[in-house]
């Protein structure tokens, strides 16, 4: 037996690790494996929801801040940047927390440090209290963005390689759902007459229960190991950074608007707190809940092609929307606003999806084959989705800092919507030039075509990916 790893003290054997784990075997899977992860991935839902909506607090605080609070609407901008930017950072941590402290472990932990950034604001959360002590508050808040990325890489470590794309796909959209969830609670207390306490109140109790849900209920796995050597071949590959690109179009987008919409609504267009609370949580549902149909559609049509052309959808709708913010017209642009937002859902779910698919090339080009092709693509894009997640992630700060930007100069977010529509710009041509203009002669693809000297020749294709 060879001696233990500093990823894997001998002090792991114990309660709640499993030392073995065989998912790709059908006679273990069935009996025992099934049963298992299923349990996990319940478990890991909740917790992921409960740190989105704990990440996307302060999108809902903000609207109990009348001018009793002495904030402008640059500053309350300025609030869920930071919230975006620490939980686009804690992502690249949390996604090695997992072989480092278990699954099961990791999420006690993850799951507890909630209550930090809920308690913090639950005491100082009335008018009077200085700015810089709300931005603390708003930046602890942003451990709830890590937790997407621990789970995540905990689940894909409990399912067979036919199944990851269901439970991973389950596992996000899950826990995208926090999004709408705080924000309809945060309309059942506005309208309720209820306090930010009151908001506040009511999750503190859930973040204990998810904790302790996890105790009970979760499993480590000790086969599940951090792969440096992964890590770092994968920030050195080009496709890691042209895919964080892109997903700093589609999810940057998505969770930036989750933060900005209603503050938009209440700054733009003078809506109410109740008013635009009634409003805000339509959108990041939709995107939460379309989220797995992106994943089949470019399972059935390829992720490259359904990726562009969702980009060109969301030029379009980002261009009414700039329309309708030029005629102030609340109906044309809240409409297109969540039609937006279904864009940035289905966007997350092609990209993530092409993410596999160009690494499995790449082995292919390799001439690796069968189960070997498969492996290095599941360790190298396992490497590069924890990446891939934090820079995305930091989209939704460029997109607040945008707003910030634009009210602040112009009193009005259009010049920010101009330049979204720019950016959607580049990642359309971005995903045509790399990965549908034409095949590639360097690396390899399914496809071969016939050298001048007879010789097999591979051309590498990303269109199916």
């Amino acid at each position: 037996m060879t001696a233990p790893t500093t990823t894997a003290p001998p002090s792991r054997k114990g309660a709640r690790w499993i030392e073995q784990w065989d998912p790709e075997d059908e006679g273990f899977w069935k009996e025992t494996g099934w049963h298992v992860a299923r349990r996990n991935l319940a478990f890991s839902i909740l917790s992921e929801h409960i740190g989105f909506s704990i990440w996307t607090l302060w999108s809902v605080m903000v609207l109990f801040m009348g001018p009793e609070y002495g904030i402008d609407p640059a500053g309350k901008f300025f609030l869920v940047s930071m919230a975006t930017l620490v939980g686009a950072v804690a992502r690249v941590p949390y996604t090695f927390a997992v072989a480092r402290f278990g699954g099961r472990n990791w999420t006690i932990i993850a799951s507890s440090l909630l209550l930090l950034p809920t308690g913090a604001a639950f005491v100082v959360m009335e008018p009077g209290t200085s700015y810089s002590t709300f931005m603390l508050c708003a930046l602890l808040t942003g451990v709830g963005g890590g937790n997407f990325a621990s789970s995540m890489t905990n689940i894909n470590g409990f399912f067979p390689l036919r199944r990851k794309g269901w439970a991973l796909g389950l596992n996000a959209g899950g826990g995208n759902i926090g999004v709408p969830v705080v924000q309809l609670v945060a309309l059942g207390v506005i309208g309720a007459a209820g306090g930010p306490r009151v908001l506040l109140g009511i999750y503190l109790p859930l973040i204990a229960l998810s904790a302790l849900c996890a105790a009970l209920f979760m499993d480590n796995l000790a086969p599940v190991r951090n792969d440096t050597g992964a890590a770092k071949e994968a920030v050195r590959d080009p496709h890691t950074w042209i895919m964080a690109f892109l997903y700093v179009g589609s999810f940057g987008s998505f969770i930036g608007y989750s933060f900005a919409f209603g503050l938009v609504l209440q700054t733009q267009f003078g809506r109410t707190p109740l008013q635009a609370a009634s409003i805000t949580f339509i959108g990041p549902l939709l995107g939460s809940l379309i989220r797995p149909v992106g994943g089949s559609l470019a399972d059935r049509f390829g992720g490259a092609r359904i990726t562009l052309w969702n980009f060109v959808a969301m030029g379009a709708a980002t261009a009414v929307i700039v329309a309708a913010s030029v005629q102030e017209s609340l109906t044309l642009f809240t409409s297109a606003f969540i039609a937006l937002f279904v864009l940035t859902g289905l966007g997350n779910g092609s990209t993530y999806k092409m993410i596999p698919g160009i690494f499995q090339a790449k082995a292919l080009a390799q001439g690796l084959g069968g189960e070997e092709a498969a492996a290095y693509g599941r360790r190298l894009s396992g490497a590069a989705m924890g990446l891939i997640g934090a820079v995305g992630a930091l989209g939704g700060l460029g997109i607040n800092l945008a707003f910030r930007q634009s009210f602040q100069t112009a009193g009005s977010g259009t010049g920010a919507f101009v330049a979204f529509l720019v950016f959607y710009a580049a990642c359309f041509v971005v995903t045509w030039a790399v990965y549908l203009r034409r095949p590639a002669r360097k690396a390899a693809a399914p496809t071969e075509a016939t050298a001048d000297d007879g010789t097999a020749e591979r051309e590498l294709s990303y269109a199916q990916v």
